[in-house]
């Protein structure tokens, strides 16, 4: 039988490969479209002037002093990424990350910067005290313990803190307990009714947090954050984190990491139908980069396949450091 034959036989009324013919006839029927005005882009932020230094396991991530946070955040800005997501590498460290909530910090002061350079540029702050620690870890330790309460008191001071210097949206990433409705009352309470919270709502013990350790030095001296962050096998806790979160006062709620747990971003979507945000970690960033130096994936492709991944999951925001050289592709 000749392939004429066979074609006729099948007598196909639907052929999918119609609406694939072409690039222009794919993209006016693409269902997952990403833009730049989804993506944020993380900043590392240290001591000092003129300081870019390569993070060793993340190949184009940097430390910034506060004047190249600045020149980052504003090249971000003119490639369409809308805003960054700082984290603070403080000059010093010590047992209750006192640094985190010092107004002269990092991160304070790179807030301050940035929105001196450029007001419209979407500033969110990471609160948590593990950068700070002399132990690395996200909270207060005694006996050998994190104590939940007395770390969210100290993570109420750092928010503040953030507020003050003109966050637009804080986020707070330890996974202590009630630690969102705290923040909410203390930033209404001091007139910081129009910050934003975005929480890392279900914040996974997660592998691939590895060359942000690095990134941050923020890698626990001792044991693990397995007492507060969540366990890879659940899915039902996520809801139930997420739920509580929003009911004590989250805007945005976040899945991290992305990759790993897209089930999960489907599904809080899904549940609640809140602003979810999706954490395209280093590790998953640092893995992407490694397979492409080596030639063995298409590097391009394999990131916009990743965060239209993320995207399709349900993600309306996605915290990439991939955020400039995607925004710059999609553009």
């Amino acid at each position: 039988m000749s392939p004429t034959e066979i074609g006729t036989r099948l007598n196909l009324v639907r052929r999918g490969r119609r609406l694939r013919r072409s690039p222009a006839i794919r993209a006016m029927v693409r269902e997952t479209r990403l833009s730049p005005d989804m993506l944020i882009y993380p900043l590392f932020v240290c001591e000092g002037s003129g300081v870019r230094r390569e993070v060793t396991s993340m190949p184009g991530v940097f430390n910034l002093s506060v004047d190249e946070a600045v020149k980052e955040a504003v090249a971000a800005k003119a490639d369409g990424v809308p805003g960054v997501l700082l984290f603070g590498l403080p000059a010093y460290k010590d047992e209750v990350g006192s640094a985190a909530y010092d107004a002269q910090a990092p991160v304070q002061a790179a807030v301050r910067a940035i929105k001196q350079a450029d007001p419209e540029i979407l500033v969110i702050t990471d609160v948590c005290l593990c950068e700070y620690t002399s132990h690395g870890h996200c909270g207060v330790v005694v006996n050998g313990e994190i104590t939940n309460d007395e770390s969210v008191g100290l993570l109420v001071r750092v928010a503040v803190s953030h507020a003050e210097a003109g966050a637009d949206i804080v986020a707070p990433s330890d996974m202590m307990d009630g630690r969102i409705g705290a923040i909410r009352g203390a930033l209404d309470e001091r007139g910081f009714q129009d910050v934003a919270i975005m929480s890392y709502a279900a914040k996974y013990c997660s592998a691939f947090y590895g060359p942000f350790r690095d990134a941050a030095d923020s890698a626990p001296k001792f044991g693990d954050r397995r007492s507060h962050q969540m366990d890879p096998g659940n899915s039902e806790e996520a809801l139930r984190e997420v739920a509580e979160d929003i009911e004590e006062g989250a805007d945005i709620v976040m899945v991290k990491p992305a990759l790993p747990y897209l089930d999960v971003i489907a599904r809080v979507k899904a549940e609640f139908g809140y602003p979810t945000a999706a954490y395209n970690v280093s590790g998953e960033y640092s893995m992407l980069k490694a397979a492409a130096e080596r030639g063995w994936i298409d590097g391009h492709r394999a990131m916009m396949e990743m965060l239209t991944g993320i995207r399709r999951a349900g993600a309306d925001i996605i915290i990439t450091y991939f955020a400039r050289e995607a925004a710059r592709s999609l553009r």
